[in-house]
């Protein structure tokens, strides 16, 4: 996968020691099970944790400002970054945080108005409108306001904790659940987001510090939702599904594959047609 990151292969070392980098993860619900031990765990004080949005995670890395983040699939693009393996964000199916709002059928969209936060979700939508409804409509970033956003435009892309604030059921639109449509179009997961950084920083003990986090996180689901249900403002009932029937954290060869895939069509974009 030349250009597009590096995945961790060394055996570990539990005897290596771990330095204190700075690492920068997204302030969405979906993060939460991965970084919870470094909040609540053994790995508690080992890193320097700064919240963002997922576009902004990579942007730091990119500015050297943070030394490994969350980084979205399409950010991999043209950098050589070493990726944290087993860990990350996907989805084998219908994701529920990614949704395509609009007015107008799949193959009649003309106008997008998307949410930029997530330059992966923007990469997601293109490819999944030109390859499976034959569309390439114009793109307008807005901030994540469905009524604003269809006032511009036949359709909307809303992500992360906002598109989990929309009921699907009761909106007037067509809604298109992006997890959902590129297993349709593919049979393979999609991977949004995954652990990476510069390769000197992605190290054993770094890589099993993370993965250790996350299998807390996994662990402790029933205390997660306990606490950011009421602190987000969603019903226990949604995170807990949202947790552990929409989204994926551990990464398999599966993953990887869709991964790969998603990246080679996502690098056509721009080159040729879809």
């Amino acid at each position: 996968m030349p250009g597009m990151g590096v995945w961790y292969t060394e055996q570990l070392n539990p005897t290596d020691s771990i330095p204190r980098l700075r690492v920068c993860a997204v302030s969405y619900l979906n993060t939460v099970p991965l970084v919870w031990g470094m909040l609540h765990g053994e790995q508690q004080g080992l890193f320097d944790l700064l919240f963002r949005v997922p576009a902004e995670c990579a942007d730091m890395v990119a500015a050297g400002a943070a030394d490994i983040g969350i980084i979205p699939s399409f950010e991999l693009i043209g950098r050589d970054l070493g990726i944290v393996p087993g860990v990350g964000i996907a989805c084998r199916g219908a994701v529920r945080s990614i949704l395509l709002v609009s007015t107008r059928p799949g193959n009649q969209i003309r106008t997008l108005a998307a949410d930029a936060s997530s330059r992966t979700s923007v990469a997601l939508a293109r490819i999944v409108l030109a390859r499976r409804y034959g569309v390439e409509p114009a793109v307008i970033v807005r901030p994540p306001d469905l009524a604003g956003m269809l006032g511009e435009a036949d359709s909307a892309l809303i992500i992360g904790d906002p598109a989990l604030r929309i009921d699907p059921e009761t909106l007037p639109f067509h809604v298109y659940d992006l997890g959902q449509e590129w297993m349709e179009m593919t049979g393979l997961p999609m991977v949004f987001a995954v652990w990476a950084g510069p390769r000197e920083f992605v190290t054993a003990p770094v890589v099993a510090a993370f993965q250790s986090s996350c299998a807390l996180g996994l662990r402790s689901l029933d205390r997660i939702v306990a606490e950011e249900a009421p602190a987000r403002g969603f019903t226990p009932d949604l995170v807990r599904r949202y947790l552990s029937s929409h989204i994926v954290f551990e990464l398999g060869k599966a993953e990887r594959q869709g991964m790969e895939l998603f990246l080679r069509y996502a690098r056509e974009l721009d080159r040729q047609p879809v």
